[in-house]
């Protein structure tokens, strides 16, 4: 529980893979009374036991609460919700926080910014990386972007569902790094990929194979991970990080290249794998799918 805070009271809005399990660590850790919205009543039926109060609105959200969380599907979902008739924007108030959880165009998150501070609210943004297993478990980790006031505020609500916490700069840089974050990613997954159908048809057992990478230099996260859990097993479920979302979040980061001026050509040879898995019909899938295409 949390002592000493600001906030008398947390909105929530999208409780869709990741949101559900965040807004449900805030109502159990926090101590304050949370208030949500989705569309789909079935996460906020779930939640009730956890005592989370549903809203028929954003306006509902947005009243009385201090604090509002977005975990929603694209930036241009938050700018939409935020500019629309009857939206975010026009139901912010002085001294409000808006934090969107969810990875957006940096452009947007400042943009937007400068409009919530022109309400005297604070817009900030927060990217989770991890999981739905580290969602659930309080595991994340989280870049902010927020001047040092807002971040020593809102801190210790991320640490309900957030074990790794980055105070990456102002306004936007969250998203700057957590899209970076993703674009390595992705590349890396298509490096396992593409040493799996290497190594497999020069003769070596794929498993072998990422078990010897694993004790050496190639060695990270995504080989023990996105390679071993799902390129090795040909496990790749619908409801996880899809192709789809993946190749969203690489449109953001060919648009922030584009912006600095930078080749990211291995990021745009990861944008044709994503395009031709959509094309296959795996869009829906977790993204490690991009193996098939790749080992043919």
């Amino acid at each position: 529980m949390i002592t000493n805070s600001s906030f008398k009271q947390i909105g929530f809005i999208g409780l869709g893979v990741m949101g559900e399990p965040i807004c449900r660590n805030l109502a159990r850790k926090s101590g304050l009374p949370v208030r949500a919205h989705d569309r789909d009543p079935s996460p906020l039926r779930r939640l009730a036991a956890d005592g989370v109060r549903g809203a028929a609105s954003l306006a509902e959200v947005c009243e009385g609460s201090d604090i509002i969380f977005l975990s929603l599907p694209s930036g241009e979902i938050v700018r939409d919700l935020a500019r629309g008739p009857g939206g975010l924007l026009d139901a912010a108030r002085q001294g409000q926080i808006v934090v969107d959880l969810g990875t957006s165009p940096v452009d947007i998150t400042r943009s937007l910014a400068g409009e919530f501070a022109n309400r005297g609210a604070l817009f900030i943004d927060a990217p989770v990386a991890r999981t739905r297993a580290a969602a659930e478990s309080g595991t994340l980790a989280v870049m902010v972007g927020s001047d040092a006031d807002a971040f020593e505020r809102v801190q210790p609500l991320i640490a309900t569902f957030a074990s790794d916490i980055t105070h990456c700069g102002p306004v936007g840089c969250g998203q700057v790094v957590k899209i970076l974050n993703n674009m390595v990613l992705f590349e890396t997954v298509v490096a396992i990929s593409e040493a799996k159908a290497i190594g497999e048809r020069a003769g070596v057992d794929p498993a072998l194979l990422f078990d010897a990478l694993s004790k050496g230099s190639a060695d990270s996260f995504a080989l023990r991970n996105h390679g071993v859990k799902a390129i090795l097993s040909g496990e790749f479920p619908e409801r996880a990080f899809s192709v789809e979302y993946a190749r969203k979040d690489l449109t953001y980061a060919l648009q922030l290249a584009r912006e600095t001026g930078v080749d990211a050509r291995g990021a745009r040879i990861v944008d044709g794998w994503l395009g031709e898995a959509i094309e296959a019909g795996y869009g829906g899938k977790y993204h490690p799918v991009i193996s098939r295409l790749i080992g043919g």
